[in-house]
């Protein structure tokens, strides 16, 4: 097979794919340019098929913890593969799996494994639905579900990056049955709840929004929605899908002391191989087939290699609890590093920050909502996107997404993106942002 560059890839990849991408974001629109193909990754470093090396802070969108190619993980993958890829039937793994998680995640007393992360929170909705004999689901504007029907109402991720929030395919019936709120606002959401008393069956929510960016929820409000939820009968699920590991060994529920009715997972409990999850109370788990009426199902759920990579994950996750004080150093070093370039070069800016996610807003004030994240500069982004990746550091090719930092990240890494950070700033001379 001849050498292709990532350019030649990209105008062969238009010609049978759409958009030459299986993923929108992927495509570079939101920062300008052709997207770079990945050949292999190690650790904190990924390679493209041009021979170039970059440190990333991306990590396959969150599930990469410990770096790529972690050695266990490989094993495990490597272990599995000996016995056949699939089964469509049961194994044992999927039960050591599913006492694992129950294990980890206290708010979980049954969970179903699924494929992805849109397939737990559409089955999560239909489940809640199901139980509760209501139609309508409350969303923020913002926040990023999957591409479910219901979650694509004011979405965030690639929806808000290829400028279409609301995607034609989405019939009025179901946009009717989407209530949004402002992220942060609890007011709104009792408003919504008032309005339609007896009608919602869920409310979803990514408890911290990785999807307009790193957003952080303010203080009480969490605690606001858990006691709205009870008030009114609606079942709380927390989105999870990329907050589930990263933040803490039961993710952002347990940093904020908040328990949801039911949970989303997926990203590491894979490993970074393709997972998703959706558990929690028993009385509205066993709703679903074949215990109860709740129908779901899926030929590749709980596939064993899978679950071997994922396990593994979580297992080290489990036995190493000291991995969260690691990334929170890890990850304090870094944005304090950027944190300090900016102020000295005098630029407007917020960083929000959360264990080892983060996110650098160019504006003059605080991202607390959807709002609050479009106001900022989202052009300058783009060329700051693109000198960073020429220094050798792939970050997040949207303004509109979360940063993933990994334990592979080195002290020398972290020096080479704090360097490289203050001589693109300074190169872009942007003073009045």
């Amino acid at each position: 097979m001849h050498f292709k560059s990532s350019k030649q890839l990209f105008q062969d990849a238009q010609k049978f794919i759409p958009g030459g991408v299986n993923s929108p974001v992927r495509a570079f629109k939101a920062v300008g340019g052709d997207p770079i193909f990945i050949k292999s990754a190690k650790g904190a470093y990924v390679y493209d098929e041009d021979g170039n090396k970059y440190i990333e802070l991306i990590n396959s969108w969150g599930p990469m913890i410990l770096g790529h190619a972690h050695e266990l993980i490989e094993k495990a993958v490597c272990d599995a593969i000996q016995n056949s890829l699939s089964f469509g039937a049961p194994t044992r793994r999927e039960v050591e799996m599913a006492e694992l998680i129950t294990q980890m995640v206290p708010s979980i007393d049954k969970v179903r494994m699924v494929n992805s992360g849109t397939e737990a929170t559409m089955s999560a909705v239909r489940l809640a639905r199901g139980f509760t004999g209501r139609t309508k689901i409350i969303k923020f504007e913002g926040c990023y579900h999957g591409h479910g029907d219901s979650f694509l109402i004011a979405a965030g991720s690639g929806a808000v990056t290829m400028g279409v929030p609301d995607s034609p395919g989405v019939t009025a019936g179901t946009a009717n049955d989407t209530l949004t709120a402002p992220y942060n606002d609890l007011e709104s959401v009792k408003a919504l709840l008032e309005a339609n008393t007896g009608q919602v069956a869920a409310l979803i929510i990514e408890p911290v929004a990785g999807n307009m960016g790193c957003v952080l929820p303010k203080a009480g409000f969490l605690e606001g929605l858990r006691a709205l939820c009870d008030e009114h009968g609606v079942v709380l699920i927390f989105d999870e899908v990329m907050t589930g590991f990263r933040l803490s060994p039961a993710g952002a529920q347990q940093v904020y002391n908040v328990k949801p009715d039911l949970t989303t997972l997926g990203k590491i409990i894979g490993g970074g191989m393709p997972v998703g999850a959706y558990g929690g109370k028993k009385e509205i788990m066993d709703c679903i087939s074949p215990v109860g009426p709740i129908y779901q199902a899926g030929t590749l759920s709980g596939n064993p290699v899978a679950m071997a990579a994922g396990i593994t994950m979580l297992q080290y996750l489990h036995d190493h609890p000291e991995v969260y004080t690691q990334l929170e150093a890890i990850t304090s070093r870094m944005v304090n590093g950027v944190k300090a370039n900016l102020n000295k070069l005098g630029l407007s800016f917020t960083i929000n920050h959360i264990g080892s996610m983060w996110s650098l807003f160019f504006n003059n004030g605080p991202v607390f909502d959807f709002e609050s994240a479009k106001k900022c500069n989202t052009a300058l982004f783009g060329h700051y996107f693109k000198e960073m990746l020429n220094q050798g550091i792939y970050l997040a090719p949207s303004q509109f997404e979360a940063l993933f930092v990994s334990t592979a990240i080195s002290d020398q890494d972290i020096e080479r993106i704090t360097s490289a950070n203050y001589r693109v700033l300074e190169s872009l001379k942007i003073n009045d942002i």
